[in-house]
């Protein structure tokens, strides 16, 4: 049989086409616009995501036989809110994960809800791009449209809703939103009523590999397929991701290179670091995972070689850097705040420790180590919960890199182990799906199946040795800058 995964994502949607045997058969994707209407704000329009969803599963099943698509999944842009009134209408375009507009509800839940409680509550505090803070800027800033709200939902299940009709979600993106109780996998009551909505704006919430619902008639005569379709709950992209790249059951850990970049540890067991630096989340597994997420991570990359370089040749760019471990050229790399371990909408990106003979290259240097420097400080607070963690997978667009590969593995003393196939939440949703469709009997089995580890970066002890006195060093700047900001 063969299964669809849909990587719902913030510049474009990705989907991948599988068989049974975790063979990728086809992957196409289609873009669609972002608008950023206020300086710091950032939307989309989710017809946008369900037009360009349609048009790409038409071409991805194109030259396949349509009679063995058996089921259909997602991995998804997290955090995002989208509005329904009662006719089943966008109310507004949906507000993203990277909007920095909730700054005062976020405070408000932090410091006046307070903490301790939210974390009792959900397991986590809150930050900017959360979904319950852009619940209250909506009750605030536009109670027109609050008013009109009947379901509340997330991006990829919008999707799901408009292809099933089934209103849902996972236990894993459900995490982010800041209205779950994720120790208990149930939405959170008190939550709830602080925001000022009630149960059944919000969706059913199902584990990642449950069925939903099978495709709408019309959906599937529109694409040609079966209507017997199952459509999976799927996951947030990132536990998606972790799928696609074996992240699963107890101990495993993944770095994504994304959009935004995350260190992501899969744990049997539920817990929450003292400070809440970490997400504490439900996983796709059915278990659970910590996730410490930095807003830039390979945008930082891009920003610096298109936007301040003026090239596309990162390769090139990245060639002419030959003293690892010994840059004086540090980079803050919080070009749109910070969330982990931070939790600063208001940081912003610098670089420091220039003098004159600083090089492009040293430039473009600090800009990667940067980035490596902000996830290794997630890194940090795993290991003090007594987290032990001696190797990665890796993935995203940064990951390409042989040498950002080079930099994570001794910046942060693991072996980064290269899986064959990168595709991220598409290949982890297409294998929900697949899990879903009873092809296997559970995640960690489909991932045991499925991935393979084609290469591993390992640590070189002298250069991890210089770069632990760099790293120290790119510790002290944020607590000195902060007040700047």
């Amino acid at each position: 049989m063969l299964y669809i995964g849909v990587d719902l994502g913030t510049s474009a949607v990705k989907l991948l086409l599988m068989d049974g045997n975790g063979e990728i058969k086809k992957i196409v994707s289609r873009e669609y616009p972002l608008f950023f209407p206020h300086p710091g704000w950032s939307e989309q329009n989710p017809q946008d995501w369900f037009e360009q969803s349609m048009e790409g599963i038409k071409e991805l099943t194109a030259e396949c036989d349509k009679s063995q698509v058996a089921g259909i999944s997602f991995g998804g842009q997290m955090h995002g809110l989208v509005a329904l009134d009662k006719e089943d209408q966008v109310i507004r375009p949906a507000i993203l994960w990277n909007d920095g507009r909730t700054g005062e509800e976020t405070n408000y839940l932090n410091e006046v809800i307070g903490k301790d409680k939210l974390s009792e509550y959900t397991a986590n505090i809150a930050f900017a791009g959360f979904t319950a803070p852009k619940i209250l800027w909506m009750k605030k800033h536009e109670p027109e449209n609050f008013a009109k709200i009947v379901k509340i939902m997330l991006p990829k299940d919008y999707l799901a809703y408009r292809l099933s009709g089934s209103f849902c979600t996972d236990v894993s993106d459900a995490s982010g939103m800041l209205l779950m109780d994720v120790k208990n996998r149930c939405w959170s009551k008190e939550m709830m009523d602080i925001c000022g909505i009630t149960e059944d704006m919000l969706p059913k919430l199902y584990e990642s590999y449950e069925v939903v619902g099978t495709l709408k008639k019309e959906v599937a005569e529109e694409l040609g397929l079966s209507e017997n379709v199952k459509v999976i709950a799927g996951a947030g992209d990132n536990a998606a991701a972790a799928v696609g790249t074996g992240t699963v059951g107890d101990g495993m850990c993944n770095i994504s290179l994304g959009t935004s970049g995350t260190i992501f540890i899969s744990s049997k067991n539920f817990g929450v670091d003292e400070n809440n630096a970490l997400h504490s989340f439900a996983h796709a597994d059915g278990n659970y995972h910590l996730m410490g997420c930095m807003l830039s991570a390979a945008s930082c990359n891009k920003w610096w070689n298109e936007e301040i370089l003026g090239t596309t040749d990162f390769a090139g760019e990245q060639s002419k850097i030959t003293k690892l471990g010994e840059n004086n050229v540090f980079f803050l790399p919080y070009l749109m705040g910070e969330r982990s371990p931070h939790n600063n909408p208001d940081a912003r990106g610098m670089f420091i420790g220039m003098s004159m003979d600083t090089t492009r290259a040293d430039m473009t240097q600090a800009v990667l180590e940067g980035v490596s420097f902000g996830l290794r400080d997630s890194l940090e607070v795993a290991k003090s919960l007594g987290i032990k963690i001696e190797r990665t997978k890796i993935c995203g667009g940064g990951a390409k890199s042989p040498l950002w590969k080079k930099m994570i593995a001794n910046i942060m003393n693991l072996k980064v182990d290269v899986v064959e196939n990168e595709e991220g939440p598409a290949l982890g949703g297409a294998m929900l799906a697949a899990v879903g469709c009873g092809e296997y009997p559970d995640v960690e089995s489909a991932a045991a199946k499925i991935v393979k580890v084609v290469d591993t970066v390992e640590p070189d002890p002298e250069l991890t040795a210089k770069y632990e006195e760099r790293y120290q060093k790119f510790k002290e700047i944020y607590p000195v800058v902060k007040c700047l900001f």
